[in-house]
């Protein structure tokens, strides 16, 4: 074999992972053929010596050098199987963390909880029930995603003409029309029979120029005479004075591709009793938490867990959500549990639950078929997770998924788990303050020595942590989910619980988008409880350092382990901090990368192959040869090409600089902007190449991006104290009989 030849290690590793895989599988197929397993008792008697061996594991007792051999062990195993690929691994370390997790709770409630004070079991049993909590959120969850079911999509009938009608509804109430202009322009262009694609603008806002615009479209205008129950009201309204058999809706800056409806609508030919068909929610703009930590298409974002991995586990329960936008409903089904859901502020949640009910089938295509816009600021994004919270907190009232007919086991615990998700403000904050119990007021919280805590406990975190970075790997990386909690905490805590005692209370709040932020800025108020907490925390960390200058050895062994543990709390808490100090957006529509063929014309006749760098509805960058020189100012068209079609648009250049260029739209016509967007925003491909692609999640790299961002967090917060002390003593006023500097 040649040197040019030779296998790359890459490659050879690849094929080391295959075989292995292929001997894994070989193994289970050999067991699960015996003719044994076809008995009924033979698999009673499995499921019973499983349950026995799982019992005897998790509660017999052992001393601390058994507890620390049994730890290493089974870490190492779950170390050894998260490097072995195929989903039989990940179900061996599933098992494994389930175990640790369990007698990690077994022996937290039989051994840990003899409280002998009022102080200690106060906080001992708060902190127990934050634990409880995070438990049986941990055991639904690996329920959920431990075998995602990974739809693809089914091919439609070759005859057209067997295709059904579709109702495209873009609900809007305040959104700016450029916003809704490129949702519009691009539902337009989907590939689907022209006399049976109808697209509407639902405008709940009532203004002349939506429909003047919507009017030189070409597309329908719906409104009604008042603006009941919201979003959900708008959509119902619409459902009554339209008449196609499928409802397609988006928010209004939810983008579709051209290919939307034939990528998505073969599943109902597929199966009659599917009712609903969701897509990913994709982003090209970043998120708060994306923008203020600089991490856009760095790391993924907050929500890719929920689109990359939970909603598909749901699928395989036929219990996949229905999420406002981006999907397809079947009108029929959808008329017969009353159309949207208005009993709750999560009105699209609710809908897919009532389906459920009425025995239709939900699912979820994971291939991204639509893009929209993120919410620009932190106090917009809480805001938004707050009415996410507070709706999930009401249907927990008024519509249990536990409870009430025509659910499977496996549906109510995917929506119990849905629900139970957003409960977390109030434990978060537990883990938060938890350490502070013993360093500021000397409770006891653990009833048993700090060495026996660190045996049970470390297992507990390691295991789940590995098990959730091999299930979570592409979509979430390690640690960032207690960020994220960390910063909702405090706002989500007070909304949930009051919404679960009475559902009534609360309203639906419209999340703004196509905003811009035009200075940077510390945004004090949304940042107050992280900065009390931080400040808390800081105190708590220098008690410990004085109590040290006269503990015991069994104290100090304490003390270290509750400033490790309030150690990491600053870092969260500095995390968070970070995000509320909010950077500029001077841009109102964002640019999306992309590398697209171009050609420029200049006015002299010239022409400049070239390609996109980016592209927006109002302009693109351009990246072009070497030398180029074309003066700012200079008015051109650029041509953009898409299979065999091309598009031409003028254009005018704002910048030239070495290989690049960038260039504004000039007055587009109304049927150019519907071009443009075919060309740019609806190409099929838009959002799939870049769709869980990036890195894996490596935990220790993800621990040290946490810290250095918490760092990062505490330092800006320090610079944003001393500048605003700095601006208030410059701003009050000299007294009269003092000398003049």
């Amino acid at each position: 074999m040649s040197l040019d030849h030779r296998p790359r290690a890459d490659e050879v590793a690849d094929a080391d992972a295959h075989s292995l895989q292929a001997r894994w599988r070989s193994v289970v197929h050999r067991i699960t053929a015996w003719a044994l397993w076809q008995h009924p008792m033979a698999r009673v008697a499995a499921v019973l010596c499983s349950a026995a061996l799982f019992g005897l594991v998790v509660s017999v007792p052992l001393d601390l050098q058994s507890q620390w051999l049994f730890s290493a062990g089974s870490f190492a195993a779950a170390l050894l199987l998260g490097r072995t690929p195929g989903r039989l691994s990940t179900l061996a370390m599933i098992v494994l963390s389930i175990t640790a997790s369990t007698r990690y709770i077994y022996w937290r409630l039989t051994d840990t909880v003899g409280f002998e004070n009022l102080l200690d079991a106060f906080f001992g049993f708060g902190l127990v029930m934050a634990e409880l909590y995070a438990f049986l959120v941990l055991l639904i969850g690996y329920f959920q995603t431990a075998w995602p079911l990974q739809r693809r999509p089914v091919p439609l009938p070759a005859d057209s003409s067997l295709w059904p009608s579709v109702d495209v509804f873009i609900p809007s109430y305040n959104e700016p029309l450029d916003v809704v202009k490129q949702t519009v322009f691009s539902a337009m262009s989907m590939d689907w029979p022209a006399d049976r694609l109808h697209v509407y603008v639902l405008d709940d806002g009532r203004r002349a120029d939506f429909r003047d615009f919507c009017a030189g479209a070409g597309v329908g205008y719906l409104v009604r005479d008042n603006n009941h129950h919201a979003k959900a009201g708008n959509i119902n309204a619409a459902l009554a004075v339209t008449h196609s058999e499928y409802v397609a809706i988006f928010d209004c800056d939810h983008i579709p591709t051209r290919s939307f409806l034939q990528v998505c609508m073969g599943w109902f030919f597929k199966d009659e009793k599917l009712a609903m068909l969701q897509t990913p929610h994709v982003f090209f703009s970043p998120d708060p938490f994306e923008r203020n930590l600089d991490t856009f298409h760095a790391m993924p974002n907050e929500g890719e867990l929920f689109y990359g991995i939970v909603q598909d586990g749901n699928d395989l329960w036929n219990a996949a959500f229905f999420c406002g936008s981006c999907a397809i409903i079947k009108r029929g089904p959808l008329l017969e549990v009353g159309g949207i859901a208005v009993e709750t502020v999560t009105e699209d949640a609710h809908t897919a639950l009532k389906l459920a009910r009425r025995g239709y089938g939900t699912a979820y295509l994971e291939v991204p078929q639509a893009a929209g816009l993120a919410t620009e600021s932190l106090s917009g994004h809480v805001g938004q997770r707050i009415r996410w919270a507070r709706g999930m907190a009401q249907i927990a009232r008024v519509d249990n998924p536990l409870f009430g007919p025509g659910l499977g086991l496996g549906q109510r615990l995917c929506y119990l788990n849905a629900m139970l998700h957003f409960f977390y403000g109030l434990p978060r904050l537990v883990f938060l303050t938890a350490p502070l119990a013993y360093l500021l007021f000397g409770a006891q919280v653990f009833q048993a020595t700090a060495l026996m805590i660190t045996a049970y406990a470390l297992p507990h975190l390691a295991h789940a942590s590995t098990t959730n970075s091999r299930i979570q790997g592409r979509f979430r990386y390690s640690f960032w989910n207690e960020v994220y909690e960390s910063v909702l905490a405090w706002y989500i805590m007070r909304p949930v619980i009051v919404a679960f005692i009475n559902p009534r209370l609360g309203k639906f709040n419209v999340t703004a988008k196509g905003g811009v932020i035009e200075k940077a800025y510390f945004d004090w108020t949304m940042a107050r409880p992280y900065v009390v907490l931080l400040a808390i925390n800081l105190v708590g960390f220098m008690v410990g350092i004085a109590r040290m200058f006269s503990a015991t050895d069994e104290a100090m062994t304490t003390l270290v382990i509750n400033m490790v543990w309030t150690t990491y709390n600053v870092i969260l808490l500095g995390a968070s901090v970070a995000v509320a100090s909010e950077t500029r957006q001077i841009r109102s529509t964002p640019r999306v990368a992309a590398s697209l063929p171009a050609v420029i014309r200049l006015d002299s006749g010239h022409t400049l192959v070239c390609r996109t760098e980016d592209f927006s509805q109002h302009g693109l960058g351009l990246v072009v040869p070497p030398g180029t020189q074309i003066p700012v100012g200079s008015t051109l068209s650029v041509s953009l090409s898409r299979a065999d079609e091309e598009g031409v648009f003028p254009a005018v250049v704002t910048f030239c600089g070495p290989g690049r260029l960038g260039l504004r739209f000039d007055q587009l016509s109304l049927p150019q902007q519907a071009e443009l967007a075919a060309m740019t925003f609806a190409r099929a491909d838009a959002w799939v190449s870049t769709w869980g692609t990036g890195q894996r999640d490596r935990p220790l790299a993800s621990l040290k991006g946490v810290l250095a961002i918490g760092v990062h967090g505490i330092g800006l917060l320090a610079s944003h104290t001393f500048q605003s002390l700095r601006q208030r003593r410059a701003a009050s006023p000299v007294p009269a009989d003092d000398p003049a500097p």
